[in-house]
C-alpha cells in the first residue's frame, strides 16, 4: 500500500518550517535569574532629545512607534523585542487550515524594514528590569533610559492558577504537546504539525474562562479545523470544552456557523470545567454540572488537544510596579492610556484595564491613539484624552467560518467612556439579504482588513 499525504508528512514533519521561525516566542514566559540584571552596560547613550522606549513589537507597541514618529519626527523611539520576528496571530487560523495563501509569508514579517521605513530603532532583547524613578530600562543586552515608556508585552499563561496541582514540569510538558497558540510562533507551528500528523479521531480545544486573547480565536479555530478535517478525509469531530455556556464573542453567529456548516463536525459542550490532562493516554478530564448541582466527571480521548489556559497581563507589567486591576491589566488615567501610578508609562495592547476587546485590531487603535498623545505631550501641547470618544469602529473583528466558499462573521465595537475607562460596545451584523451572520463579502473582507493592517504596521 502506497504512503497517503498524512503518511509522508508523519516522516518528513515540520523541521524546516519551524527552523525558519525558531526565533519567535517560547511556549512559557520565562523566569528571568536575577544575576542577569547586575552591571549591565549601557545600551543606548542619552538621547539629543526626548526618547520614547516601547517594550513590545505587536500590533500595539509597532503601531504607537509609528504613530509617534509620524506626529513629532524629532523625537527618538526605541523598540524592544525579544522575538527577532514577527508572526501574527490574526489570520492564523487560515493557515491551520491550508486556506489558499495562508502560509509563512503571510502571517511573518522582519522587524527591521518598518523601523527603517517609519525611522525608529528596533533591539531584540529581553526586558529584565524597569527602574521608574531612574527612567531606565534593563535589558540582557545592557540600560536604556527614557523619558516615556510605552508598555505593549501582550499576555502570557496562567497555567499555574488555573492548575494549581501541576508543577512545572507538567506545565512545560502541557504546553509543548498541546499548544495553545494564543502566543505568536512556534506554538502555531506545532498545533499544525500535530493536525498534519493526526489519524482518525477527535480533536479537542479548550475555553477558558475569564478575559483571553482574543475571544472569538477558539470558535474560528473550531472552523478551520473542522474544515481541514473534511478536506483531508480524517473521521473525527471537532470538540469545543467552554467554560461558558455559549461561545463568548459572536454567540450566535458562531452557533449558526456551527449548526450550518459543520453540524455533524463541531460539538460545543458548555460550562465546563478541566480538571486534568493524561498526556500518556491522551485524555483530558473535566466535570459539568446538572440542575440539581451534581457533579459529573468525564474521561474524553483526544488525538489533538488545544488547550487554551487562563491568560494574565505579561510579566513585564508587574515588572513595572504599576497599578493594576485583579486580572493583572494596567489601571490606566480616564479615556487615555497613561498608567495611574505613572504619567511618564502609557500601557496599549492587550494588558490595559480598560474593557475593551484584547484583538490585534483593538491594539492598533490604542497604539496609533496613545502615540498621538505622547507626540503631543513631548511637543508641549495638551492632551484631550475625552476627544473622538465615544469611537465608532474603533475595533472591526473577522472570524473566517467557511473555507467553500470562504465566508466570515464580524462584530464592530464602539468604545465609549463608562465607570471611569472605555468599554467596547459590539454589534454583530447579519445580512440583509439572507438573514445569515456568514457572506462571502465578509470572507473577502478579512483578507483585505489583514493585508491593511499588515501594510500599515509594516509597509509595503
Amino acid at each position: 500500500m502506497g504512503l497517503n499525504r498524512r503518511d509522508v508528512l508523519k516522516v518528513g514533519g515540520l523541521s524546516v518550517v519551524a527552523a525558519a521561525v525558531g526565533g519567535c516566542s517560547s511556549l512559557i514566559e520565562p523566569k528571568t535569574p536575577k544575576e542577569k540584571q547586575k552591571t549591565q552596560p549601557t545600551l543606548m547613550p542619552a538621547p539629543k532629545g526626548n526618547r520614547v522606549v516601547v517594550v513590545g513589537g505587536g500590533f500595539g507597541g509597532l503601531a504607537l512607534a509609528k504613530s509617534v514618529r509620524q506626529n513629532n519626527p524629532e523625537s527618538e523611539v526605541v523598540v524592544l523585542e525579544r522575538r527577532d520576528l514577527f508572526f501574527s496571530c490574526p489570520f492564523s487560523n487560515t493557515y491551520l487550515a491550508e486556506m489558499d495563501g495562508a502560509d509563512l509569508n503571510v502571517l511573518t514579517r522582519d522587524y527591521y524594514g518598518p523601523a527603517q521605513e517609519f525611522g525608529y530603532r528596533f533591539i531584540q532583547c529581553e526586558v529584565l528590569g524597569i527602574d521608574r524613578a531612574k527612567k531606565t530600562v534593563t535589558t540582557s543586552h545592557g540600560t536604556i533610559g527614557y523619558d516615556i515608556l510605552a508598555l505593549s508585552p501582550g499576555i502570557a499563561y496562567a497555567y499555574d492558577q488555573q492548575f494549581p496541582q501541576w508543577d512545572a514540569a507538567k506545565i512545560a510538558r502541557v504546553a509543548q504537546e498541546a499548544p495553545s497558540a494564543m502566543l505568536a510562533g512556534n506554538e502555531h507551528l506545532a498545533l499544525k504539525r500535530q493536525l498534519e500528523q493526526m489519524d482518525d479521531g477527535d480533536v479537542v480545544i479548550t475555553v477558558p474562562f475569564g478575559k483571553y486573547r482574543c475571544p472569538p480565536a477558539p470558535y474560528e479555530r473550531a472552523c478551520m479545523i473542522a474544515h481541514y478535517m473534511e478536506k483531508e478525509g480524517i473521521e473525527g469531530k471537532v470538540i469545543i470544552l467552554d467554560a461558558a455556556n455559549e461561545p463568548q464573542a459572536k454567540a450566535g453567529a458562531f452557533k449558526e456557523a456551527f449548526n450550518d456548516l459543520f453540524k455533524d463536525r463541531i460539538v460545543f459542550v458548555g460550562e465546563v470545567k478541566i480538571k486534568d490532562v493524561n498526556l500518556d493516554a491522551k485524555e483530558i478530564v473535566y466535570t459539568t454540572e446538572d440542575d440539581n448541582f451534581n457533579i459529573k466527571e468525564h474521561v474524553l480521548p483526544y488525538q489533538v488537544l488545544n488547550l487554551i489556559p487562563q491568560n494574565k497581563a505579561n510579566p513585564v507589567i508587574a515588572m513595572a510596579g504599576i497599578e493594576t486591576n485583579a486580572w493583572g491589566g494596567a489601571r490606566l488615567k480616564g479615556a487615555g492610556f497613561v498608567s495611574v501610578s505613572d504619567p511618564s508609562v502609557y500601557v496599549v495592547g492587550d494588558c490595559v484595564g480598560h474593557g475593551v476587546p484584547a484583538s490585534g485590531q483593538a491594539a492598533n487603535w490604542a497604539g496609533k491613539r496613545a502615540g498621538s498623545h505622547i507626540a503631543l505631550r513631548l511637543a508641549g501641547k495638551s492632551v484631550d484624552e475625552m476627544a473622538g470618544i465615544p469611537f465608532k469602529n474603533a475595533n472591526m473583528c473577522y472570524s473566517m467560518v467557511g473555507a467553500d466558499p470562504e465566508e466570515a462573521i464580524m462584530v464592530t465595537h464602539e468604545f465609549v467612556f463608562e465607570n471611569g475607562g472605555l468599554l467596547g460596545k459590539g454589534f454583530v451584523p447579519k445580512d440583509a439579504t439572507t438573514g445569515k451572520f456568514r457572506t462571502p463579502q465578509l470572507g473577502k473582507a478579512t483578507r483585505e482588513w489583514y493585508r491593511g493592517i499588515m501594510s500599515d504596521m509594516f509597509g509595503v
